[in-house]
């Protein structure tokens, strides 16, 4: 199975592309994972729907066929990194790739959310952009830590 990080938002700080880079190499081959970045639209005089609807385009367009859409969202599922890890274990039983999708500053399309396999969310607190792409990059490699035996995590 791939993953691929699909990410709407601006260049971010060397420190995070580096963290992001550093996790996302550290995973096995079997779970190969690439960060997609989108380009947020410009407000403007837009409404917060045609924003996103055209976000939601651009996202579509970056979107391997047939993955499985992973919604990052504050309403989402609160897991622990070991549901974390069963989770990352059915995604590669199901045989597709998987997209987890992190919004811009307005969140995401309601009709993404809505063709969404699954909705996680990554914490109760509110984290900027970057640093929720890096917390990601870090508990998907610790979930994999996890099936792979390795005691990168310890639990207890």
């Amino acid at each position: 199975m791939k993953l691929a990080i699909v990410a709407v938002g601006h260049r971010q700080p060397d420190w995070i592309s580096a963290g992001c880079s550093e996790y996302l190499k550290r995973l096995p081959p079997e779970m190969a994972a690439r960060m997609i970045e989108i380009k947020p639209e410009p407000r403007g005089s837009k409404s917060r729907e045609q924003l996103l609807a055209a976000e939601r385009s651009r996202i579509d367009a970056a979107l391997p066929a047939s993955v499985r859409l992973i919604v990052l969202d504050e309403k989402g599922d609160d897991l622990t990194t070991l549901k974390l890890a069963g989770r990352l274990e059915q995604w590669q039983a199901d045989g597709r790739d998987a997209a987890l999708l992190i919004g811009g500053a307005d969140g995401l399309d309601p009709a993404l959310k809505a063709r969404a396999a699954e909705k996680i969310r990554l914490s109760s607190l509110t984290l900027p952009h970057g640093l929720a792409r890096l917390l990601l990059c870090e508990q998907l490699y610790r979930a994999v830590s996890v099936l792979k035996n390795h005691p990168y995590h310890r639990e207890g």
